[in-house]
């Protein structure tokens, strides 16, 4: 590791004000930072932690219904308390790599970072969430634009996270043992208007919506409505854990069990 400052703002307004300096990174639970600046990957020379701002933990129901999560609230958190709210979601969060990571890593810290393995951007988009920042709302739909890639701008930062809740959701994952990542994980949320599809770990794209799996559970919400439904091999992660081919198939079957979960 190397010198740099840490600042720990109370509030958001502190927190925009202390990102405002040149070289600040914000800093969620630190799960995927502190291990880049050891490596040497990132070099920020101050280091703005969110984790003392309590207007951005919780968990709740706005009036409107949507269940609304602050942006540092940690994973352990969203699977304690939003488990009457919104099953689906506190079942992902529930997974997410060991009681310590869950313990420490924050909602808003992992859908700003954008890992095209990890499991919340799968949630947001499935779910049509809505992600609030310090100066606008950025619907799910826009907010991801690729591998490690977001709709945030410099110095802005998440502060809660909206989402809709589902008739019914499921969220399967097909882990690296290593790790605990998704090598694959496909989000099911079922809505009144329609159902929605959201696969994480599988493309080099980062998280996507199989909106050829959305058009048949929209018509028959059953696993079988899947069959001969496959996503193409072609854009896929290709490595030591799993051939393009292999994620492509596991797509097509981390789905179906989604949707008999969710059934």
């Amino acid at each position: 590791m190397y010198n740099f400052d840490l600042v720990r703002p109370t509030t958001i307004a502190d927190a925009v004000a202390a990102m405002g300096q040149e070289g600040a990174q914000a800093l969620g639970g630190g799960q995927t930072l502190l291990p880049t600046m050891k490596q040497r990957l990132a070099s920020p020379e101050t280091v703005v932690s969110l984790t003392a701002i309590g207007e951005m933990q919780g968990v709740c129901i706005s009036d409107d219904g949507k269940l609304c999560i602050g942006g540092a609230t940690p994973h352990a958190v969203v699977a304690r308390e939003a488990g009457s709210k919104y099953p689906g979601l506190a079942g992902l969060a529930s997974h997410i790599g060991d009681p310590a990571v869950r313990a420490r890593g924050t909602i808003g810290g992992s859908l700003a970072n954008n890992d095209p393995s990890a499991c919340y951007p799968s949630a947001a988009l499935a779910s049509g969430a809505t992600i609030i920042t310090n100066t606008r709302e950025i619907a799910a739909d826009d907010y991801f634009q690729g591998m490690f890639t977001t709709a945030l701008e410099e110095g802005e930062i998440i502060t809660e996270v909206r989402f809709p809740i589902p008739e019914v959701s499921n969220y399967q994952k097909f882990e690296q043992p290593a790790s605990r990542f998704a090598l694959v994980g496909v989000f099911v949320a079922k809505y009144a208007d329609g159902v929605r599809v959201a696969v994480t770990g599988a493309s080099e794209e980062g998280v996507f919506r199989w909106s050829e799996a959305e058009a048949a559970l929209g018509k028959d919400f059953s696993a079988s409505a899947l069959e001969g439904l496959t996503v193409p091999a072609d854009g896929m992660i290709g490595d030591l854990h799993g051939s393009k081919a292999y994620r492509a198939h596991l797509v097509g079957v981390m789905t179906k069990r989604a949707v008999t979960a969710a059934a």
